[in-house]
């Protein structure tokens, strides 16, 4: 087991998150998707800078090396990062009604299957219930199903958006009731 630990993201980080994100939407998706879908899926995935003002990001290390990064956010986009503009909703939620969000959850490919994404689920859900969220959701990519699903996520539905280029981009919308 490698030693892991983590921190909030500041604004000096964005450079290594984005490379970070890079390489795990171009090595982590390919037993996914064709090559087509994970150019299209770059439109709606990246680095969204608001999680990382709004204090809600993490940061996961091992030996001073960049593991994942992952985060929630209290406001009502489910995806998307900076440059899709068209997907966001800065709208605050609210917790009694509204479930947080789980988002942009990246594991850099060399320390897949190492705890890095448990890591993050935990501490954003533990952020998401001190804020008072009692639910979560995410748009999950097909690659991270799976691990949602072993973390007690359940699918809402399974969507298909289609890009600007005409490739299609699944995803699966997937929530959680939050206890600790």
């Amino acid at each position: 087991m490698i030693s892991l630990s983590h921190r909030i993201a500041t604004p000096v980080d964005a450079p290594a998150i984005a490379a970070l994100m890079e390489r795990a939407i171009e090595s982590l998706q390919q037993a996914f998707l064709t090559p087509a879908e994970i150019a299209a899926s770059r439109l709606s995935m990246g680095l969204d800078t608001q999680l990382i003002d709004d204090g809600t990001y993490f940061l996961v290390e091992s030996g001073g090396a960049l593991a994942g990064c992952g985060g929630w956010s209290r406001r009502a986009t489910l995806y998307g990062g900076n440059h899709s503009a068209a997907l966001r909703d800065d709208r605050l939620l609210d917790p009694a009604t509204e479930p947080a969000r789980i988002r942009a959850m990246y594991t850099d490919p060399a320390f897949v299957r190492r705890g890095v994404g448990r890591l993050i689920l935990t501490l954003a859900e533990a952020a998401a219930q001190d804020a008072g969220f009692a639910r979560a959701e995410m748009m999950a990519t097909l690659a991270g199903e799976p691990l949602y699903a072993a973390c007690g996520y359940a699918p809402i539905e399974r969507v298909t958006r289609m890009s600007a280029q005409g490739a299609p981009v699944p995803g699966v919308r997937m929530g959680k009731i939050l206890t600790r």
